[in-house]
């Protein structure tokens, strides 16, 4: 997501959701897939874009709102600099991801440009623990990795 896109203002990001909805209007349940590609593309659905989108799908604001708050992956503000991912699975949960989920959520708890949530199953579980990191997978996590990755991705 483009730095720019967070700070942009009202008119130009209503005409962007606009257009990102009127693309999906003649899809059955159209309002999932305009949903995720806002938050794809301006990387949270915020507060004004509700009566927009419902104003393409010829919907309530309250249907759209009830959708957006009830599902998570649909982020209501903009995501902080670091995004870490871990899983919570049973495979990674027998190779030690609860000690690293309490670790690293300790660690980054009054970091706001960090922030951490668990997943369940990744698919890597040879590799556990595992999560995403901005949304790249990595294995093998201990406390000191993340670390060490949170702060090496952070300054490239």
């Amino acid at each position: 997501m483009d730095d720019a896109r967070q700070s942009q203002p009202s008119a130009v990001r209503e005409h962007d959701v606009r257009q990102l909805a009127q693309r999906h209007l003649g899809e059955r349940g159209a309002l999932m897939p305009i949903l995720h590609e806002v938050v794809d593309r301006l990387g949270y659905v915020a507060e004004e874009d509700i009566p927009v989108i419902a104003d393409v799908l010829n919907l309530s604001r309250a249907d759209v709102h009830g959708v957006v708050t009830f599902y998570h992956d649909f982020r209501r503000t903009p995501p902080p600099a670091r995004q870490v991912q871990l899983c919570r699975g049973e495979a990674c949960q027998s190779v030690g991801a609860e000690d690293l989920y309490a670790s690293v959520t300790s660690t980054y708890a009054h970091a706001p440009e960090v922030e951490v949530r668990e997943v369940f199953c990744l698919g890597n579980c040879a590799l556990g623990p595992s999560g995403l990191l901005d949304g790249r997978l990595v294995g093998r996590l201990t406390p000191e990795r993340v670390a060490a990755l949170v702060g090496a991705e952070s300054s490239s």
